[in-house]
C-alpha cells in the first residue's frame, strides 16, 4: 500500500539537528524532534530537510511502538520510500534512513511528547565532538505527561 500525502499548508520548523560531518563511522548521525507520532506527516518534512548533497532515501527503518500505524511505503516528492518496521529494545529511539549503494544514516528520535528543556538538552548533543546520546542512555522520564 502506497499512500500519496497532500500538499502542506503549514510549514514549521523541523526540529533536526546533524551531528558535525568527521572522518570514520559514528553511531548517531544526529537527532530528530518530530511533533507528533504519525510518521506519515512527519517523515516528508524530515526528508525533505536534509541537506541537499544527501542521496534519495529509499528505506526507512522505525521502532514499531514509537509510531502510530502506517503502511509499507510512501510518496515522497515523486519518490517512494519503504518503510520498515523494528522492534529491537535496543535501539527504541532512532530512525535509520538508507540510500542503497550510497549510505545510511541513524537519527536519534526524541519523542514528539518530551518535555522541552530534556528535548532541547538532546538536540544540543548533536554538536558535541561524541555526537549525540545514545539511544540506551536516552531517560524514559523526560515524556510529559
Amino acid at each position: 500500500m502506497t499512500t500519496t500525502l497532500r500538499p502542506l499548508t503549514s510549514l514549521r520548523p523541523v526540529r533536526l539537528r546533524l551531528a558535525p560531518r568527521r572522518n570514520g563511522p559514528r553511531p548517531i548521525d544526529g537527532v530528530w524532534w518530530p511533533r507528533s507520532d504519525d510518521l506519515t506527516a512527519e517523515l516528508p518534512l524530515l526528508i525533505r530537510a536534509l541537506p541537499r548533497n544527501w542521496p534519495q532515501m529509499a528505506h526507512v527503518t522505525v521502532n514499531d511502538t514509537m509510531w502510530s500505524a502506517f503502511p509499507g511505503r510512501i510518496l515522497i516528492a515523486n519518490h517512494v520510500v519503504h518503510l520498515h518496521r523494528s522492534t529491537a529494545r535496543h535501539t527504541p529511539n532512532t530512525i535509520c534512513l538508507v540510500a542503497p549503494g550510497k549510505g545510511r544514516w541513524d537519527l536519534l528520535v526524541i519523542p514528539p511528547r518530551t518535555a522541552t528543556p530534556e528535548a532541547l538538552r538532546l538536540m544540543a548533543t548533536a554538536d558535541t565532538t561524541e555526537g549525540p546520546s545514545r539511544p540506551d542512555l536516552f531517560p524514559e522520564r523526560t515524556l510529559a505527561s
